[in-house]
């Protein structure tokens, strides 16, 4: 009898996306935290962010199943990386958001093309080997970075605003599931939408809270933001891994 192939990321859930939008945000908060409040300067912060990214991807990919500490750990890199791409890009060659918007959305269209021609499925319950993963994690990536793009874009580019930029993403985010939920849209179309909106959710999250007020943030410190939610990450990546401990997979 052939054995059923395991699935090797997150199943979803309402911790799902709480801790998905908790490490969007900290990838904003925590990237701006050690390039600017520690002073490390953003070239050596993608440097160092890179060599750690690369390291948890090595770790959980040995995994070949979903183990929540490393694949948490992974997103909450990803989502970091995404952030340092952009503001590299942004602020050091000076290309434009909408630019960056652009390119970001083909690079993820093309990625999605190429992954369906190959294995025949985009679904997150079928990642059960090294080349769905690895598509699954570079669509990861750069969803990350195309969201910090669109979340600046439509806050600062059309000075929307975080509060109303906000708003608008997190109605996409609900949208998506009322279509699913009345069949408009099947499942994984529904999925990926939600998951690429959750990172500028989370990305002006974090901007609401850290920015001053005069620049329509609630002037909270960097710090406070990283710690409140790198608590509730870690709490409930805990609570899933000792979850699954007590039944049998």
């Amino acid at each position: 009898m052939k054995k059923e192939a395991i699935n090797r990321v997150a199943s979803l859930g309402i911790l799902f996306w709480i801790i998905k939008i908790f490490s969007t945000t900290v990838g904003e908060t925590a990237a701006d935290y050690v390039s600017v409040n520690l002073k490390f300067g953003l070239i050596n912060t993608v440097i160092l962010m890179g060599v750690i990214t690369i390291l948890v991807t090595i770790w959980n990919f040995k995994q070949k199943k979903y183990y929540p500490t490393s694949y948490w750990s992974l997103i909450v890199m990803m989502s970091i990386e995404g952030t340092l791409i952009t503001d590299l890009l942004v602020e050091k060659s000076s290309v434009s958001l909408v630019t960056l918007d652009v390119v970001f959305t083909i690079a993820m269209v093309l990625l999605f093309y190429f992954w369906y021609k190959k294995e025949k499925t985009l679904s997150i319950h079928d990642i059960n080997n090294d080349n769905r993963e690895k598509f699954y994690w570079i669509i990861v990536l750069t969803t990350f970075a195309l969201g910090t793009g669109v979340g600046d874009t439509v806050s600062e580019y059309f000075n929307v605003g975080y509060f109303y930029s906000l708003i608008i993403f997190g109605l996409i985010f609900i949208i998506a599931g009322v279509f699913y939920y009345f069949k408009i849209i099947n499942a994984v179309l529904a999925f990926w939408i939600a998951f690429i909106v959750t990172r500028p959710i989370g990305d002006l999250l974090g901007d609401l809270f850290i920015q001053v007020p005069k620049d329509g943030g609630l002037g909270i410190s960097v710090a406070t933001i990283n710690s409140v939610f790198f608590i509730v990450i870690i709490a409930s990546v805990s609570y899933i891994t000792i979850s699954r401990y007590k039944k049998p997979l």
